[in-house]
């Protein structure tokens, strides 16, 4: 499993294999965006080399993050878009509040982006 604990500039993140289940929740706008997110992206590409069969969950509640983190969250989602047409098992949670037009436009972005990911815009 991989815990990242929340800061007042990067988001929570708790990658649990066991459970097949990846939760992002915070603001995401760290000062080093490719070092904070690389070990994700290791822990994500190990996981589906070794659970090639298990679905995953992966549960986003993103409320503000930067251009730098945008990126990063595409490259994320193109992983996990090419992993999908690979035959993965796995599901994409984009949670924003339906005040925050900025989470519900983003995910809706996102959504557009990778038509072919298992992508769910979900109004809390």
């Amino acid at each position: 499993n991989l815990i990242i604990n929340e800061t007042k500039y990067t988001p929570a993140i708790n990658l649990n294999a066991q459970e097949g289940i990846c939760e992002f929740k915070g603001k995401s706008f760290p000062e080093n965006t490719f070092e904070f997110y690389t070990p994700v992206m290791d822990w994500i590409t190990e996981y589906f080399t070794v659970n090639s069969q298990k679905k995953i969950t992966f549960n986003f509640e993103i409320i503000y993050f930067n251009s730098s983190s945008s990126k990063a969250l595409f490259n994320l989602f193109n992983l996990l878009d090419k992993e999908q047409k690979e035959g993965k098992d796995l599901e994409v949670n984009w949670v924003y509040d339906e005040e925050n037009d900025f989470g519900e436009e983003s995910g809706e972005d996102f959504k557009e982006d990778f038509e072919d990911l298992n992508f769910n815009l979900v109004k809390k």
